[in-house]
């Protein structure tokens, strides 16, 4: 079987996290990705930890692609990069608005070579419009679009200091609608044989995301019934032995009241007039959550506790590490961990696929690249000769480094 994606070429000038995101899934799906680093390096690649100065942060984004650094300040290395571009099949980038066209290598300069290019620009706020020229980061624009509010407004009082979240979710949410986006171009290209520029905004993309957004829009109050299966109204119970369980939904919603109910076999806390109601139960729910508390510890046997809660049509999970999920069967058993070439003679464990095909293949990744690694493979494949790479090496137009690089 091959990849999904076998034998598309995708030009990777992205940096970070949100374009390497979607490149990165990309090269899961089996395409060939070029990545174009300047000579000052991804920034990726600094990050902590890392084994022999090759961030993993780095790594698990870049892990498979091939990479071409060069600076794109002269003449020379713009005009092979342009050659480079006329053979894609998608070029992404995530810088801001207008950055590669002053190297002549924006959407309008690529696709007068490649008139079927798809061509993704993921930025913060959009190619046009007011805000265009904004810096964007994860934390910013999660901020701008109303979900840090988010989280102050649901826990209030209890929150003694607003923080923002230690994961990047716009940025590797705009990464998936990134690709989804080339995969949406690539299906109409193949039915109309037109390429054309995809623009991805951040702040859109975290707007699209947020499921409280509708109601937030209307102008919902949230007091009383919590937003259906709202995830921050879900309870934790900590349990003798450090167990800690989360049961995906809150007892406050009158529906799903009447299944913890069927969950503890407690039809009598209906009658109950404590919690009679939306607005008593969440008066009530330190009483009513030590209810749940103390059922849960007369279970020994956590497949049978699952047996229970999933008869009641509810689902409760164990609060793990990352690693403590990579040692579980289910993680053994999906393929939920990869082990990479770490470039210093061991491994490196990264997430695995996040699907399964009946008819095709996944590649686990290569090894993270050192900048400039394949820059004489990729200029050979374009047919630059061998004179011609070393005179590039001599001016100091390619750039290759290694290990000692981040040191």
């Amino acid at each position: 079987m091959t990849t999904p994606l076998d034998g598309l070429r995708v030009i990777d000038f992205t940096r970070v996290l949100a374009g390497p995101h979607c490149t990165k899934t990309l090269r899961d799906l089996g395409a060939d990705v070029i990545k174009i680093e300047p000579p000052a390096g991804d920034i990726g690649r600094m990050g902590v930890p890392n084994v022999a100065n090759m961030g993993l942060y780095f790594a698990q984004q870049n892990a498979g692609k091939r990479i071409l650094s060069l600076d794109l300040n002269w003449p020379e290395a713009r005009e092979l990069v342009a050659d480079l571009c006329s053979t894609a099949d998608v070029i992404c980038e995530n810088f801001r608005p207008g950055t590669l066209g002053q190297f002549g290598l924006g959407y309008d300069d690529v696709v007068e070579r490649n008139p079927n290019v798809i061509y993704v620009s993921m930025s913060g706020y959009g190619q046009t419009g007011p805000w265009k020229n904004r810096p964007a980061f994860a934390p910013t624009v999660q901020a701008e679009v109303g979900l840090t509010q988010i989280v102050e407004d649901h826990f209030g009082e209890a929150l003694t200091e607003l923080r923002n979240d230690p994961c990047s979710h716009a940025d590797l949410y705009t990464g998936l609608h990134g690709a989804i986006a080339v995969l949406a171009a690539l299906a109409q290209r193949n039915r109309t044989g037109e390429g054309q520029h995809v623009d991805v905004a951040m702040a859109a993309t975290m707007l699209s995301v947020n499921e409280r957004a509708g109601a937030l829009l209307s102008g919902i109050d949230f007091e009383g019934e919590p937003l259906a299966l709202s995830a921050p109204e879900s309870p934790i119970f900590n349990l003798p032995g450090g167990l800690r369980l989360t049961i995906a939904a809150s007892p406050v919603w009158t529906p799903i009241f009447g299944r913890y109910c069927a969950m503890m076999r407690r039809n009598d806390l209906k009658a109950d007039p404590r919690f009679a109601t939306p607005e008593l139960r969440r008066k009530n729910l330190p009483a009513l959550l030590a209810e749940v508390r103390s059922w849960l510890l007369t279970f020994s046997d956590l497949d049978e506790l699952q047996a229970q809660v999933s008869e009641a049509g509810l689902a409760i999970g164990q609060v793990r590490s990352t690693a403590e999920l990579a040692e579980s069967e289910w993680a053994e058993d999906w393929g939920a961990i990869v082990e990479v070439d770490d470039r210093n003679g061991g491994t490196i464990r990264l997430p695995g696929p996040p699907w399964r095909f009946s008819n095709a293949d996944y590649e686990p990744p290569s090894g993270p690249a050192w900048q400039g690694e394949h820059n004489e493979d990729i200029l050979r494949e374009a047919g630059v000769s061998d004179a011609a790479i070393s005179e590039l090496r001599d001016k100091g137009i390619l750039v290759t480094r290694y290990e000692d690089r981040w040191s």
